[in-house]
């Protein structure tokens, strides 16, 4: 395969890990600001969110560098601070379901340019994020439905202790 043969899958792979350097910096404010707001719990599960963005940015790179391309490390945007939980959860859905949809027609792409190797770290890493979207719609329906005090007494280690 040529570079010219993968141009396309170069170009997807390093829009995604603009996309996920963006998503490893929002999630690094959210756990901070969760963090501050006593949401121990909560504050651990966006660590791990950002250590799987974090993991997903490096399974870019040497894509990239495997293919012969130079990978660019910048964010596609700065983080943006939510001033409550359903506006963290929301953001944080909307583009998680952008890059579900961006992954999905880069995998598409890289099957047509015959990169099988682009094609299937787009599919797994698609598939990852729609674990995201899931987790992140529970979380919107259990804050409507428990309301955000008892939701944040749920999401703290020691509610006592805040």
């Amino acid at each position: 395969m040529t570079n010219s043969d993968t141009s396309k899958s170069i170009e997807n792979l390093q829009t995604a890990l603009s996309m996920e350097l963006t998503a490893i910096q929002q999630y690094l404010l959210h756990t901070h600001v969760l963090d501050d707001w006593g949401l121990d719990r909560l504050a651990n599960r966006m660590r791990e969110e950002m250590g799987e963005e974090l993991g997903h940015a490096g399974r870019f790179i040497d894509r990239i560098l495997y293919l012969e391309g130079l990978p660019k490390v910048e964010a596609a945007k700065a983080p943006t601070q939510a001033k409550g939980l359903d506006a963290l959860f929301r953001a944080d859905l909307g583009e998680e379901r952008g890059a579900v949809q961006f992954y999905t027609q880069a995998a598409q792409d890289a099957a047509k340019d015959n990169d099988i190797g682009t094609a299937r770290l787009f599919e797994d890493i698609a598939i990852e994020e729609e674990g995201h979207v899931d987790w992140l719609t529970r979380q919107i329906s259990m804050l409507e439905k428990m309301g955000e005090p008892t939701y944040m007494l749920a999401q703290m280690e020691d509610p006592q202790a805040a």
